[in-house]
């Protein structure tokens, strides 16, 4: 085992300092009382109170959330398919293509995926608006829900699913019955990742909204262009609170699966 030495802290403090001293500056200025966002004035909670009755901010965060709520449950079914299909079915026509333009949103700049979803939407005539966006969203999202899904498939125990198959399940019935609860932990993750890709995206939003669904990143850009105001932090404060109890949320249900896999298996080796 290497020692901790104070190189190791040194460098560990200066990492995690330089990703979240910012963060934790904005929320302390989030209740500053005056106006100028780098003038401490005192202690002040009017800008939450200011924001919850913003109504443009609003009407952004509720198509916001409906957008990453659709896209990322699209995502997860899409991309749990996809992950099934390409850890079970080894070789068939095309596999090649097919995990190709699976993983291709993984490298390709956001910028040319919007652009050729916008060219996309036009040319089959569709109307820009919150079902374009979704589509959008769906579109990158499913590629990390099936890296994610992908990965615990690999560790996958199939004689688990053969035993179920012997003992008269359909391969749709184990794959319900066995398979799924096995592999949800990892199903949960990928709806929780597209959930914030989701909400965090603003360029491929850009080229695919329209009138009346325009999400919250979108909002908040035009916003900060003309200076970045006390709202800005109580909101940006928001969504850092609602990311980390997500992702607290996720551990716990990924820790309590876990332990709970780990006595099953216990039980049945002892059954043995």
């Amino acid at each position: 085992m290497k020692r901790f030495t104070w190189f190791n802290a040194t460098s560990l403090t200066f990492g995690f300092a330089f990703l979240y001293l910012p963060m934790l500056i904005l929320v302390i200025y989030s209740f500053n009382e005056s106006r100028l966002v780098t003038v401490w004035a005192g202690f002040s909670t009017q800008w939450y109170g200011t924001l919850l009755q913003n109504e443009e901010f609003l009407g952004a965060a509720w198509v916001t959330a409906k957008v990453a709520f659709f896209s990322s449950c699209m995502a997860t079914v899409l991309g749990t398919m996809a992950a099934y299909v390409l850890v079970r079915a080894n070789r068939f026509p095309g596999r090649t293509l097919f995990s190709g333009m699976i993983y291709a949103p993984l490298v390709m700049p956001e910028v040319i995926t919007g652009l050729s979803l916008l060219l996309l939407f036009i040319g089959i005539g569709l109307e820009r608006g919150i079902l374009t966006v979704v589509l959008a969203h769906t579109t990158f999202a499913m590629c990390y829900v099936s890296v994610v899904v992908s990965s615990r498939l690999v560790a996958f125990d199939r004689s688990l699913e053969e035993a179920a198959l012997d003992l008269g399940c359909s391969p749709f019935e184990a794959f319900r019955l066995v398979t799924l609860p096995i592999i949800a932990p990892a199903v949960i993750s990928g709806w929780l990742l597209a959930f914030t890709l989701s909400l965090d995206d603003l360029v491929i939003a850009s080229f695919t909204t329209g009138p009346g669904a325009t999400t919250l990143p979108i909002k908040v850009f035009s916003a900060v262009r003309l200076g970045v105001s006390p709202e800005i932090n109580a909101l940006s404060t928001l969504l850092i609170a609602i990311v980390a109890v997500g992702v607290i949320t996720a551990s716990l249900i990924s820790k309590r699966a876990a332990v709970a896999q780990a006595r099953d298996e216990q039980a049945a080796v002892r059954s043995e």
